[in-house]
């Protein structure tokens, strides 16, 4: 079965597997994006913080742990906001119910937008940047993460969903809609290049002061094997932009 956006998170086996997955020492998520993503933000004290596509919202607590003023988090899948909801009991957060795509932006309301591993599932990149850059504060800062084009461009080499010990970079310039096998399921993702990404966030508006290619850091690690398999290919791409 092919599930787009969030939808698959709402299948109970595939929110199961995926939050075990992601709880892994060594994952992507744990070992190369999160530190990338808490370096790009930098301090977060007394900001008010929009998080799209938050998941369960843990990233939400720890920013409010580190000081943020307020954190509002926007998620598709009805069990994910339960989730978040839950981890948010008792602290200045909120999620709602929506996905980026329909959530209705506030005007200059947020010093920072973020997004973690979630906009490689939205289709069209302007109208998503253009409504992020109309949200924020003058001088506001949008930090996102996003599979590696490289890792999305095909998925020719993960038939079956295990692990891939090598991987077939092709049709790179064809963006568009993929289908990913991932948790014994099909799900669907959209490619972009990395220049569409770039161009898109500068034709919404925003300067692009960082980015970054994910290359792991051995301390992050705590196998040997993943740590040299993760120097094969970028697996993250992060970018870190300034509202003009």
């Amino acid at each position: 079965m092919e599930y787009k956006g969030p939808s698959a998170y709402d299948q109970e086996a595939f929110f199961s597997n995926y939050m075990k997955r992601r709880g892994r020492k060594d994952s992507p998520n744990h070992a190369i994006e999160t530190p990338i993503i808490y370096e790009l933000l930098n301090d977060v004290q007394h900001k008010t913080i929009l998080d799209l596509g938050c998941g369960d919202a843990s990233f939400g607590s720890e920013l409010i742990e580190r000081g943020a003023a307020g954190y509002t988090g926007i998620e598709g899948s009805e069990q994910m906001v339960k989730a978040a909801r839950e981890n948010l009991k008792g602290m200045n957060g909120e999620v709602h119910h929506h996905t980026m795509e329909t959530y209705d932006y506030p005007l200059e309301k947020y010093d920072i937008v973020t997004s973690r591993f979630a906009i490689h599932y939205v289709e069209e990149l302007d109208g998503l940047f253009q409504n992020i850059h109309r949200s924020l504060k003058e001088g506001g800062r949008f930090v996102f993460s996003v599979q590696h084009p490289l890792t999305t461009a095909s998925f020719t080499s993960k038939k079956s969903g295990d692990k891939r010990e090598n991987w077939v970079v092709d049709d790179y310039f064809l963006e568009g809609e993929r289908k990913e096998p991932w948790i014994d399921q099909i799900v669907v993702k959209y490619h972009h290049t990395i220049e569409s990404y770039f161009s898109a966030l500068v034709r919404s508006g925003f300067v692009v002061t960082d980015l970054r290619e994910g290359k792991p850091a051995r301390e992050n690690f705590t196998d040997e094997n993943e740590y040299q398999r993760r120097l094969r290919i970028p697996v993250v791409l992060a970018f870190s932009c300034v509202k003009k």
